[in-house]
């Protein structure tokens, strides 16, 4: 699923937010929601990838143009775009405005930030220089595209044809900007990139095997057989003499230059004003004002805290050993782990219809967009299971995709916590709720931070008992060992990044206090690596929101509602963690003025 990441609004915004409250609030500024409506456009032009994955057709005939000129295209328009955001008066706004504004003022602030380290580089954003990596790159974006695109006409293949006719520019611009940061030494390590080259080559066999052959291997029933012909004809052709071409340029490419002039040292502070880089990294992914060094103590005390947990889960269970035995005891039997992927498949799915029952225990209000299960493509290996969000105006539903490519790695006890990670109460429920929230300007509804978003789907997780989960010491322990690996996310991102720890004190560090195996701990650090602090948001949100709820539940005692605390954590769609806890200050105080349920008439 591609998250556009909206960027974190600092301590500046409680103010505004938090601003003198009217006797009556304003009605919403006609004006700013023009205006919201006018860049959401904006922003689905200029990136038709989004636009396609949000549920917009009018793009999907097209890519992002990512040529020098496009860059600064885009600056200048911010700049205008923040001059406009100024000139509204806060105190005419209502409060829902306000944070909205601030939002995205905020956004092009830190977007500026992150501008001015890259200098002239044609660089627009915290990560535009990562553009390959093991866990991402056209491979999966192009393959995704592919998936989220409707095919019901002539036209959906039409658009998706002149799609495949631009791919070869796109890859080229891609290249260009690879090059710039070669020269620049804007690059990820050459460490992480080793498995890159490989990711290209489900796109360069046999024609029908690429997986942007598929649409062509699916029709709808009703079309038309000549149609068909014409169309299929069409789609080998593109691919063999445009597409294959591309992706055999890009990968002659990184194997020839980016690879071989890739950075040798790992950490961000070693590129260019990397420190600097790093340190707004870690606030764009944590929307919080938090430094390395407090984040890496946040790690190491969250470490010590789950480990107590997981060996009081374990001697409650009656198991005498240490933690690492009895990792050790429950990944040898056979009988945690599949060997069809068609029963991993079922067991997803008759979970999905317990936990779907037992919903309403905890939520007030759900969302009305389905979600369906699905594999994972043969191509994509032993990536992690995601969810690939619906669109925006509930056409097309949401999809937990779970990896049943690789069922030795994936033991039967992994599967609870994952699921309501990756579906619900996780990023379906809180993704497809905000979708769905009435008055919200449509890039508040559509957008997300990294620790909202995977911090609620943390938080999710820990839910997994009062939805008649984890009532198997095995499927327990997991949810803990899990809980344990985003805890050492915070130690071994900041280690690296900040304080010079080199890969393999890293990985260690991941086996010895996760029990992961080795090769899936190594493809943990490389993803930190090639994506700096992007991982630190998971622990840093689910605390946020457990901490929230136990303020609340403090003040409010018997008036305290659990359903309608969640509603109240996600009816306002993600924001920045200080914006959360904010809104639900006020959400408390108005609470406290409700009688208990059971003196209500």
């Amino acid at each position: 699923m591609r998250h556009r990441r909206l960027l974190p609004l600092l301590a500046a915004l409680c103010v505004t937010a938090a601003a003198p409250a009217f006797a009556a609030e304003p009605p919403p500024s006609k004006a700013l929601a023009a205006l919201f409506e006018r860049e959401f456009r904006n922003d689905l032009r200029e990136s038709p990838e989004y636009a396609t994955f949000v549920g917009e057709e009018r793009y999907n005939d097209k890519l992002t143009d990512r040529s020098p000129a496009a860059v600064q295209r885009r600056r200048a328009h911010a700049l205008k775009l923040r001059a406009e955001l100024q000139a509204f008066d806060t105190k005419r706004l209502n409060t829902q405005d306000r944070i909205s504004r601030s939002m995205m003022l905020e956004s092009l602030r830190l977007a500026e930030a992150f501008n001015a380290l890259y200098g002239p580089l044609p660089f627009q954003g915290s990560g535009d220089f990562v553009i390959v990596a093991p866990n991402g790159g056209p491979y999966s974006l192009y393959a995704g595209l592919a998936k989220a695109t409707p095919f019901r006409h002539v036209r959906d293949y039409q658009q998706y044809l002149a799609r495949l006719d631009a791919m070869p520019e796109a890859m080229a611009q891609m290249t260009a900007l690879m090059r710039s940061g070669l020269q620049s030494r804007w690059v990820p390590p050459r460490e992480v990139l080793a498995g890159v080259p490989a990711k290209f080559d489900a796109f360069l066999g046999e024609v029908t095997a690429n997986p942007l052959y598929a649409p062509f291997a699916n029709f709808p029933a009703d079309m038309a057989a000549a149609d068909k012909a014409r169309l299929e004809a069409a789609g080998r052709e593109r691919i063999a003499q445009k597409v294959q071409p591309a992706f055999a340029a890009m990968k002659r490419f990184v194997e020839t230059e980016y690879l071989p002039g890739a950075a040798t040292a790992l950490g961000a502070s070693a590129l260019p004003q990397g420190e600097a880089y790093y340190a707004l990294a870690v606030q764009e992914s944590t929307t919080t004002r938090m430094t390395p060094q407090q984040v890496h103590e946040l790690g190491l005390s969250e470490v010590a805290r789950i480990g107590g947990e997981m060996d009081k889960l374990l001697a409650g269970a009656g198991f005498r050993g240490k933690r690492a035995d009895y990792i050790a005891q429950i990944k040898a039997d056979p009988a945690n782990y599949f060997t069809r992927p068609e029963d991993m498949l079922r067991a997803y799915r008759d979970m999905a219809k317990r936990v779907d029952a037992e919903l309403p225990k905890l939520f007030a209000e759900l969302p009305r967009l389905p979600y369906g299960i699905r594999a994972m493509e043969a191509f994509e290996g032993d990536n992690a299971e995601r969810y690939s969000s619906g669109a925006l105006d509930g056409s097309r539903a949401g999809f937990f995709e779970a990896n049943v490519l690789s069922l030795k790695t994936r033991p039967i006890y992994d599967m609870e916590n994952t699921f309501l990670h990756e579906a619900v109460p996780g990023h379906h429920l809180q993704i497809a709720r905000a979708q769905e929230i009435p008055g919200l300007p449509a890039f508040r509804r559509s957008g997300g931070y990294t620790a909202y978003v995977e911090g609620w789907a943390l938080y999710a997780e820990s839910l997994g008992s009062e939805l008649g989960l984890y009532k198997d010491t095995a499927s327990a322990f997991a949810a803990l060992a899990w809980e344990m690996v985003r805890a050492c996310r915070l130690v071994v991102d900041t280690g690296m990044h900040a304080f010079g720890w080199p890969r393999d004190k890293a990985i260690t560090y991941m086996v010895e206090h996760t029990g992961l195996a080795e090769g899936f701990a190594t493809a943990e650090v490389n993803r930190y690596v090639s994506s700096p602090a992007q991982a630190l948001g998971y622990k840093i949100g689910e605390l946020k929101i457990k901490a929230l709820r136990d303020q609340a539940r403090a003040s409010l005692g018997d008036r305290f509602d659990i359903r309608r605390f969640h509603n109240a954590v996600l009816d306002n769609g993600p924001l920045p963690l200080n914006v959360l806890e904010e809104r639900l200050h006020s959400w408390v105080a108005a609470q406290a003025k409700q009688k208990p349920a059971g003196q209500r008439r």
